[in-house]
Formats: structure tokens, sequence, C-alpha cells
């Protein structure tokens, strides 16, 4: 039962773009066709398992044992940015196609506020604890790994939702005061509603 409250609160209930509204940057810049929006969806995906599975140890058995909790911020952002610089090189070695549609959304993982939310809750255990509704002295490394990759799969699904709705309004014939920018506001605002209602379930 805890696997699926993780699972429903991290990609539905929680979700960092459209209910905690964090990752905007990359959700609005990538979303415009598909396969950019997957690749990024699945980028962040990696980058937010990863991080949590690197963060969580350091976190809790070297900087908390050490009383070095206050360079937390400092650490995970080290660790985020030398994962993004490894699949960015890994990327456009292997997928140059995919490296040049994410442009200068790709390096912005590093500084993508969602990826640092992931790893700042799972170190909080009584907030991640509540969530999932399990003792706080239950949680442990894996609920942090496991919450680390349904939150990104929560992010590729918001992403590719958008995306979606991007390509069906650029065939749309629309008033030209709502073109560009102001249409994806509307199309991301009715995303989150829909979202909302898992909340209220």
């Amino acid at each position: 039962m805890e696997y699926l409250m993780i699972i429903v609160s991290a990609i539905f209930i929680n979700n960092f773009v459209v209910v905690q509204f964090l990752g905007i940057c990359p959700f609005l810049g990538v979303s415009k066709d598909f396969k950019s929006a997957l690749g990024m969806g699945l980028a962040v995906t990696f980058v937010m398992t990863l991080t949590c599975l690197i963060t969580y140890p350091l976190y809790t058995f070297i900087l908390v044992p050490l009383g070095l909790e206050y360079l937390e911020i400092i650490v995970f952002i080290f660790v985020i940015a030398s994962l993004v610089q490894m699949i960015e090189m890994a990327l456009k070695k292997f997928s140059p196609t995919l490296y040049n549609a994410m442009g200068i959304y790709l390096p912005l993982i590093t500084t993508n506020c969602a990826v640092l939310g992931v790893a700042e809750l799972v170190i909080d255990s009584a907030q991640i604890a509540s969530l999932i509704n399990i003792a706080e002295s239950s949680m442990n490394m894996g609920y942090a790994v496991l919450y680390g990759i349904f939150a990104g799969l929560g992010f590729t699904l918001s992403i590719v939702l958008m995306s979606g709705m991007r390509e069906k309004i650029a065939r749309l014939k629309i008033a030209k005061c709502l073109k560009g920018f102001p249409i994806a506001m509307i199309a991301a605002c009715f995303i989150a509603m829909a979202f909302y209602v898992f909340a209220l379930i």
C-alpha cells in the first residue's frame, strides 16, 4: 500500500510542475514538440532518481553525523550539476539530435528547482512519511529513491501532456493576442486543474 501511495503522491497529488510549480522553465521551454518533451522528461527523471540515490545517504550518513547539515544545498547542487554534466556528455555522444533539440534547457536541469526540491523533500523524513502514510522511523533510502523515480515520471507526464496540448493548439485558429506564451499558460492552467482533482480524492 505504501508503494501505491508513493506512486500516486509523486505523480499526481504532489506533482512538482503543475501542483508545486517547480521546474516551470523547462516545462514551458521544451514542451513545443513531443520528442524534446519526452527526452527532457526522461533526463529529469534520471537525474531525480540518481540525485535521491546519492543525496539521501550523503545527508543521512555523512552530513548529519558530522553536524554539517547546513551544507546540504551546496552538496546537493554539486551532485545535481555532476549528474547533468554526465547526461549532457552521454547525449552529445549517443544522441546528437536530442542533444541539439534540448539546446540550452539541458544544462538548465542543474538549476531546475524540481530536482533540488525532490532532494530536499526526501531528506525531510517527517514530510515524506506523512505524504505516503508511513511512520517517520520507517523512512529509508528505498522510499527516497522510489519517490525520486515517480516524481521524475510525474514531471515527464506533465511535460508530455503539455507538448501534446501545444501541438494541438498550433493547428487551431486562435486569436492573435492569445498566440504563443498566453495560450501556453492557459493550457498549463488546465493541466494543473486536472491534476488538482487527485488531491481532492
